[in-house]
């Protein structure tokens, strides 16, 4: 059963979000799976292989399900998410952003985005995700805001420089225009930059804006009561040692897959004093 049927149930188990949700309260934690089913079932539909109208439609449906969840009548497929939405105070809005994110991958928007695009990109697909996670862990809104602000820019943006040759079959480059042009690099198609011998130089600018958001998610971090901030410190644990890995390894190709093993998060958690 695809993860679009069945975005009620599905735990993310094997994956660094599952490591870092086994440390939450148990309503907390199921109320964090059932947020992780519904933002992979919509990523389903813009990864997705079948035409893009047919794509956007099927977001469309997602985005009159979450209307009528807010509405109290949540379908079966969004019936977990009505609990936490009453004890968390989660937000419509944020919701239908990281819908408005996904169809900004069907709409191919996503070629070389300017720095701005890119930014409301990734504050769609992951600080609303942080906005949403950050209430559920129970952060006051002073602090909530600030760090899914941060911390969601810095994990997508890792992700981005982890997923270029993935993305890349897709068709997609979401490496700024901004830093492609002070490369000197003009073309757009992922098969061509990716292979240009600055492509180096070009990742290196989304490096230090990914470690400049880590670190201002670990200062606001600092700042929170530490029973509130165990599984966003283990997430940013995670991708700061994820990033540390693919700038060892390097941007030339051929670029060989990076994954933070176990061994390595748990040191990663010791480091950050996680637990």
């Amino acid at each position: 059963m695809t993860a679009a049927n069945n975005a009620g149930t599905q735990q993310p188990t094997g994956s660094s979000f599952y490591t870092a949700m086994r440390v939450l309260p148990r309503p907390r934690r199921k109320a964090m799976y059932a947020l992780y089913a519904f933002c992979r079932a919509v990523d389903d539909v813009a990864d997705s292989i079948g035409p893009p109208d047919e794509r956007m439609r099927e977001l469309e449906n997602w985005r009159i399900e979450i209307e009528h969840l807010f509405a109290g009548r949540p379908s079966e497929r969004l019936s977990t998410l009505a609990l936490p939405i009453r004890c968390f105070g989660l937000q419509q809005q944020d919701f239908l952003a990281v819908i408005e994110g996904m169809e900004m991958d069907v709409a191919g928007r996503l070629r070389a985005p300017d720095w701005a695009t890119l930014e409301l990109y990734c504050d769609r697909v992951a600080s609303a995700v942080g906005r949403l996670s950050a209430r559920i862990f129970g952060l006051e809104s002073e602090h909530a805001d600030a760090l899914a602000n941060h911390l969601g820019r810095a994990l997508q943006l890792t992700n981005i420089l982890r997923d270029l040759d993935e993305d890349a079959v897709l068709g997609r480059l979401y490496l700024p225009r901004e830093a492609l042009v002070e490369a000197g690099i003009t073309e757009d198609a992922p098969e061509v930059v990716l292979v240009h011998p600055r492509i180096g130089e070009v990742c290196t600018s989304v490096v230090k804006r990914a470690a400049g958001h880590f670190g201002e998610a670990d200062r606001i971090m600092l700042a929170c009561p530490r029973a509130l901030v165990r599984a966003p410190r283990l997430m940013a644990a995670a991708y700061g040692t994820l990033l540390e890995e693919l700038v060892t390894r390097g941007w030339d190709p051929p670029r060989e897959p990076v994954h933070v093993g176990r061994l390595r998060l748990f040191a990663a958690i010791l480091r950050y004093g996680v637990i």
